[in-house]
């Protein structure tokens, strides 16, 4: 591979692709899917809320609908056989479904701890077993999965989301090595503050926030340049990338500094 090649192999033009969305009822999901069904894309919504999937596909000609809780793999598995056989194949499956709870040291629970590596990491983990297999036989495809910026390094209030978003990152990676070499795409989507209903819920100050439609065209330009990780908003993570080359001493004393926590 040439080192300034892109990453990936191109992906079909948009009006000749088809794209599963997994987490598509709200925030990125959904304007992502709204993206590519604009664009003339082929696109299966897929979330939990069957009535949330439906208004986002708006009667769209080229929205599937196949509602689903992708922590349940056996659904996922059926949904996808269904999707590949109505379209005799899929080009890029993204995984954007994710949960959010804040979490400090002395509030740490077994319970809270387990939902969200469930749901954050076992699911993806889950799903890209699921789908892998598939992409494989077909010779040719991709998937992308949404981890965040907050797996780059420990933050105050992220003890257990931010480690499983450096799992996911850490893990698609190696996803990577693995099916770049058997021709598939692999896609790591890293997101700052995109304001969705989970962000919302935060009571700070988010530097840099973005809507989930910026989002979506920032996913579709990465998707385009067959760049590996599309990050965004690159304000916020240019500042993030630079924090993760510090020592310890340094990058505890500037978040303590940043945060006030």
């Amino acid at each position: 591979m040439f080192p300034f090649a892109p990453l990936n192999p191109p992906l079909p033009a948009w009006p000749d692709a088809r794209v599963w969305v997994i987490g598509a009822s709200t925030g990125i999901g959904a304007a992502t899917a709204n993206l590519l069904l604009d664009a003339g894309a082929r696109v299966a919504l897929s979330a939990r809320s069957a009535d949330k999937l439906r208004e986002v596909a708006g009667g769209n000609a080229n929205a599937l609908v196949e509602p689903l809780d992708f922590t349940h793999s056996a659904e996922v598995a059926a949904a996808w056989d269904r999707i590949r056989a109505q379209w005799n194949g899929v080009d890029l499956v993204l995984v954007v479904a994710g949960t959010h709870r804040e979490m400090r040291a002395w509030e740490l629970n077994e319970a809270d701890a387990r939902a969200l590596f469930e749901v954050n990491l076992h699911a993806v983990v889950n799903t890209t077993a699921a789908i892998v297999p598939g992409l494989l036989a077909q010779g040719c495809g991709a998937i992308g999965i949404v981890a965040s910026v907050a797996g780059y390094r420990g933050l105050p209030k992220a003890l257990i989301y931010g480690a499983s978003k450096a799992a996911v990152i850490n893990f698609t990676e190696t996803l990577y090595l693995d099916l770049h070499p058997k021709g598939l795409g692999v896609y790591l989507i890293m997101p700052g503050f995109v304001k969705t209903p989970l962000t919302d819920g935060n009571d700070f100050t988010m530097p840099h926030l973005i809507t989930a439609e910026e989002a979506a065209r920032e996913i579709d330009a990465g998707l385009r340049a067959g760049d590996f990780e599309i990050h965004f908003p690159r304000a916020f993570t240019r500042q993030l990338k630079f924090l993760r080359l510090l020592p310890y001493r340094l990058y505890f004393w500037l978040v303590r500094r940043a945060t006030g926590l």
